[in-house]
Order: structure tokens, then C-alpha cells, then sequence
């Protein structure tokens, strides 16, 4: 019995021991050989083959260089990462920045000034409101007002860059591209040719859309905001009964009964 013990406990001690030390298949992966910045055209130099365990497949990987080569990277990476689809335009797309547009979205320059690029701490990536300033044309009843035109845009790029400044340098820039949908975009055109625009810098985290309502000149003055139009029964209308009249006869005799 001992001995069919210890040969039982020989046997599994051994099972386990050799699990571990063999090492899993692996399959080759293509990554990148070097820093590569958001735009680039991959080329064979840049890329590399490398050992990845096959239990555990990364999706979107590539196994062939000739899969990744003449392709245009959406975004920064580092060395040694490993290249997926997700970070790569589609086949064909042109470089610079259009690579960068995502299907279904467009990009739209807006001419800034020191005031409403933010003192050059405008950079790619940054997410801002836009607000419109229009300025009364048509007399006293004609106040000037202020509102939010679009929530939560994603600043392409500034002036040139498509990347922001490593060291977070500020840069003032004349043209700044967001990325709008089309809708926003013929939205922003109108608000910039109208009006005034002013972009407001948000927190990238911050996502929320907020209901606002447009500020009027009055209320800077301590004045409270005009109250809306009402739609509905005209003052002029005639009131209505309070009851009915029914004419009455009784021979010659007219009278009216009040109901």
C-alpha cells in the first residue's frame, strides 16, 4: 500500500511539474519596431515578428508583415506594440489628415485668434463646446444673446499638428479642425458667419450634454431674462359666455332666458 502511495503521489507531483515547464505553441505577430506617431504609412522597417502564446489570441492581430505594410496608423504607438486592425484606416486611405476622419464624420477649419484657441492650450484630442455670440442688428427688441451651438468636439488638429506637444507646450495656431457630424457641421458654418464663436475647454472625461438655455444681455445688466412668447389664445379674442340665451316668444310678445 505504501509503495502504490507513494508512486500515485510520484505520478501527479510529475503531472503537474511538467505542465508547467512545457511551454504553450506560439504563433508569430507582427509589432511595431519603433515609436510611431498617429498618421504614419507603415513600412517594412518599422515592424517586426514576434513570439505570441496561441491560448492566448489578440484579436485584431496580423500575422503577415505584407498584411500591415502601406497601411496608416489612427494613433500613436509605442515600441514593441503589437499592430491590430483597430488602429489602422481602412485599405487605401489617403494620409494625413483624412486618414484620421471616421467614416460618416467630417472636418471642419475654423479661423481662431489667441482668445478662442485657448492661449495655444488648444491641442488634438481636446474635447470643447461651442458657443455663438449673436449680436443685435434690428433695433432695441433685438438683444444680443449668447448660446451653446454643439456639445463635446473632438478637436482634429491645430494648424498643422495632428499630434499635441509632448511636453504640453502651448502653440498658438490661426485654423483649428473639428470633427463634427454633417448635421453639426452646416450648424457650426452658420453660427460662424452669424456670429461670433468661442470655443470652451472640457474635461476629455467629461461626456455629459447639458440643457442650457441661451444668455441675454438684459441679464448681465441684473435684469431678469424676457420671458418667452406664449402661443395661444390671442388677447384680442372676445371672452367667452358665461351662459346660454335662448329667445323666447309668447305671441307678440320677445323675451330672452338666461341658462
Amino acid at each position: 500500500m505504501a509503495l502504490v502511495v507513494s508512486l500515485a503521489g510520484t505520478f501527479f507531483l510529475y503531472s503537474r511539474i511538467k505542465r508547467q515547464l512545457v511551454k504553450p505553441p506560439s504563433l508569430k505577430i507582427v509589432v511595431s519596431s519603433q515609436t510611431l506617431d498617429a498618421g504614419t504609412q507603415i513600412s517594412e522597417n518599422q515592424i517586426t515578428l514576434v513570439d505570441w502564446p496561441s491560448d492566448h489570441p489578440l484579436e485584431g492581430s496580423f500575422k503577415r508583415p505584407e498584411d500591415v505594410v502601406g497601411r496608416i496608423l489612427l494613433c500613436p504607438i509605442p515600441k514593441a506594440e503589437p499592430i491590430r486592425d483597430q488602429l489602422l484606416a481602412g485599405p487605401g486611405s489617403a494620409i494625413g489628415l483624412s486618414a484620421k476622419i471616421p467614416e460618416g464624420m467630417r472636418a471642419v477649419a475654423v479661423v481662431t485668434n489667441e482668445v478662442n484657441n485657448l492661449s495655444g492650450f488648444l491641442f488634438p484630442g481636446s474635447h470643447v463646446d461651442v458657443l455663438t455670440t449673436f449680436r443685435g442688428e434690428n433695433g432695441p427688441n433685438d438683444t444680443p444673446i449668447t448660446t451653446t451651438v454643439l456639445q463635446n468636439v473632438e478637436v482634429l488638429s491645430a494648424g498643422e499638428r495632428l499630434q499635441p506637444d509632448p511636453s504640453g507646450k502651448p502653440q498658438n495656431v490661426k485654423v483649428v479642425t473639428l470633427l463634427l457630424k454633417p448635421e453639426d457641421a452646416q450648424k457650426l458654418m452658420l453660427a460662424s458667419n452669424q456670429g461670433t464663436v468661442q470655443f470652451v475647454l472640457r474635461n476629455g472625461n467629461d461626456q455629459a450634454q447639458v440643457e442650457s438655455r441661451p444668455t441675454q444681455l438684459s441679464e448681465l445688466r441684473g435684469k431678469p431674462a424676457a420671458a418667452a412668447p406664449r402661443v395661444g389664445r390671442m388677447s384680442s379674442a372676445p371672452p367667452r359666455e358665461s351662459a346660454y340665451v335662448v329667445e323666447t316668444f309668447d305671441g307678440t310678445k320677445k323675451g330672452a332666458v338666461k341658462f
